[in-house]
């Protein structure tokens, strides 16, 4: 599997919205919308989303996660001077579980370290990731609601190249 990253482009607006559907379906599965509302809501949820970052994050990338030359996520990373905000990471549903999510962490992670900066990112307490981000060393700090804020402080290289060896087996 072949895991890589490029910019988001205005043609992906489609791709992304469906990234964002993915994430929505468990949520809007039991109401008894037709799949024209649920649509539109869908579409409505995501332009409020991407018009919040991009005024709260302006400097963040935007980056479409590829695997094995296929679209199939967005990573959304804002790089501050003390340190590194992971807005979101998002995969379609048929590429979760597949250890994308902990590759690309541990890029992020192995940045933090060589930049001597934790990682923020805030997750919905029943998000399924919760466990990943755990695994890779992130604390819970805050309670926002339905988010948790989590941190992982700066690392020792050590630890990142014990997070990376143990993610091989």
């Amino acid at each position: 599997m072949r895991v890589a990253l490029r910019p988001v482009q205005a043609s992906d607006e489609p791709f992304l919205l469906c990234v964002y559907a993915g994430t929505r379906a468990e949520e809007l599965a039991p109401l008894p919308w037709t799949p024209e509302q649920k649509a539109a809501f869908v579409a409505q949820q995501s332009a409020a989303q991407t018009a919040h970052y991009a005024r709260h994050y302006p400097g963040m990338s935007a980056d479409v996660i590829v695997i094995d030359d296929v679209p199939a996520g967005r990573l959304l990373v804002d790089r501050l001077d003390e340190e590194i905000l992971i807005v979101d990471i998002s995969l379609l549903p048929a590429h979760r579980g597949r250890g994308v999510g902990s590759v690309l962490l541990q890029e992020v992670l192995g940045d933090a370290t060589a930049a001597g900066k934790r990682v923020v990112i805030h997750v919905e307490r029943f998000n399924r990731a919760l466990h990943l981000y755990e695994r890779l060393g992130f604390g819970a700090v805050g309670d926002h609601g339905v988010y948790l804020r989590m941190e992982r402080e700066p690392a020792s290289r050590d630890t990142t190249t014990r997070l990376t060896a143990s993610h091989r087996r």
